[in-house]
């Protein structure tokens, strides 16, 4: 006699709580801002705050100026994934991006870009006070959006040299918030991220040569031979450092700067040439990720010694009394 067998029962999955979707989705839109760039763009533009007012500015407008900030580098940020979504699908690198994951909508990601936008520039105007930081917040936005990420990127193999200046923007931003004014100091200043652009981010870009080149991006790494890349590194270090030394008498830094400037140049300066001198001799392990990490640390130093620099002659003053 045969048995009838109970129909299987469908297994559904446990219903995700409200607040943990909530998290995930607030996670994902944060993803899109890039925050560890932001975190970067901000190092800059502190010490650049504290050297326009030749001393500690007032917290609201130090505090005010940092979250305009972010939210103008969180937009150009969503507005370049929004465009690669595409190049970061096919990157090993960038392939969990919430665009790429389905964890944010592309209408989604275009709106929050677009809100952060024409937020963070009405910030900077009634907020902030400071119609030309405004100005140079919504210029910084266009040059990364449209310079870099829409003409540059997947043209060129300068790409992150012409369109990296859009990076350099938060000290012209951060000085015209104190000032409301431009002067040769934030120009130098901007000109410092301009040349230190190249010798930080090429590393990287060789690190994910063939990612780039499978996603049909031409990084000079890719289109390039790495003896070739490591050449023009040590040329923007040299030129980086220059500009580091010619701030002293334009802005009257004083001779710990000067040090410490010179210092910290000559020794990612020389990470450069090491990295060049094993492109030359063909060795495999070129270690261009440990260069990658001691750019930002260098970049940090310099910023740290221009922040505390305005304060030096008190503190000697004091210490020598």
């Amino acid at each position: 006699m045969s048995q009838t067998l109970p129909a299987p029962q469908e297994v559904t999955a446990p219903a995700v709580p409200r607040w943990l979707e909530a998290t995930r989705s607030v996670k994902a839109y944060v993803a899109l801002t890039k925050p560890r760039i932001i975190e970067l763009l901000l190092v800059t533009t502190i010490p650049t705050m504290v050297l326009a007012a030749d001393g500690w500015p007032s917290w609201t407008l130090l505090l005010t100026t940092l979250v305009g900030g972010a939210l103008s580098a969180g937009s150009a940020n969503a507005f370049n994934m929004y465009i690669d979504r595409d190049i970061d699908a096919v990157m090993k690198r960038t392939r969990n991006r919430p665009l790429v994951t389905g964890a944010v909508s592309e209408r989604g990601a275009l709106i929050f870009a677009w809100t952060l936008g024409v937020v963070s520039t009405a910030w900077f105007v009634w907020v902030v006070g400071s119609p030309l930081a405004a100005v140079l917040s919504v210029a910084a936005i266009l040059g990364y959006v449209v310079g870099y990420t829409l003409i540059l990127k997947r043209r060129t193999s300068q790409n992150i040299v012409w369109g990296g200046a859009a990076g350099c923007m938060p000290v012209l931003i951060g000085w015209a918030a104190v000032t409301q004014s431009l002067s040769w100091t934030p120009v130098l200043l901007f000109l410092i991220i301009f040349f230190w652009t190249p010798p930080h981010y090429w590393p990287l870009s060789m690190r994910f040569k063939r990612d780039y080149a499978h996603a049909e991006v031409p990084m000079l790494p890719v289109v390039a031979s790495t003896h070739k890349v490591a050449l023009e590194m040590i040329a923007y270090a040299v030129a980086m450092v220059a500009v580091t030394l010619i701030l002293v008498p334009v802005a009257g830094m004083t001779w710990v700067y000067a040090a410490v400037a010179a210092g910290a140049g000559a020794w990612f300066t020389a990470g450069c040439v090491r990295l060049y001198r094993r492109s030359e001799r063909g060795e495999d392990k070129l270690r261009e990720m440990r260069l990658f990490r001691d750019s930002i640390t260098y970049l940090t130093i310099v910023f740290a010694a221009i922040l505390v620099d305005p304060f030096l002659p008190d503190a000697l003053t004091v210490f020598a009394g």
